[in-house]
């Protein structure tokens, strides 16, 4: 059986899909982008500041599952400019201090609402 994750603390989905969803004590979220949750508008500072808001929408979403970043074990990143590597990296460090996922990073045309960052994961469900 799958488990649906919706919460009101996170930016809500543009589309036809779930913020999450849990099958076989796995959670795998939907792409999130670094639109604030409460403005519905992409957050202004750059790379870094949309990799933060991203990973605190992911962590938001995670939470409501009943499971934390820590449980991630795959994390994939979509750029919209490659030269953002390194910095998206410096702010995605802080939220993977130990023990990092997998992760794979790769650039892409174009993303929604022309952010310039998008992240997917899958995390273990909390025991």
């Amino acid at each position: 059986m799958k488990k649906i994750v919706n919460t009101e603390r996170a930016p809500q989905p543009i589309g036809p899909y779930s913020q999450a969803v849990g099958a076989a004590g796995l959670f795998i979220t939907s792409g999130q982008v670094g639109l604030h949750p409460e403005t519905h508008k992409v957050v202004e500072g750059g790379i870094a500041a949309q990799t933060s808001q991203v990973l605190k929408n992911l962590q938001t979403i995670l939470e409501a599952a009943g499971t934390t970043l820590d449980r991630t074990i795959k994390v994939t990143v979509f750029l919209a400019d490659m030269n953002d590597f390194a910095a998206m990296n410096e702010v995605y460090a802080q939220f993977f201090p130990q023990n990092p996922p997998a992760r794979s990073t790769v650039q892409v045309a174009k993303l929604p609402l022309d952010a310039l960052i998008e992240i997917e994961l899958i995390a273990l469900g909390g025991d």
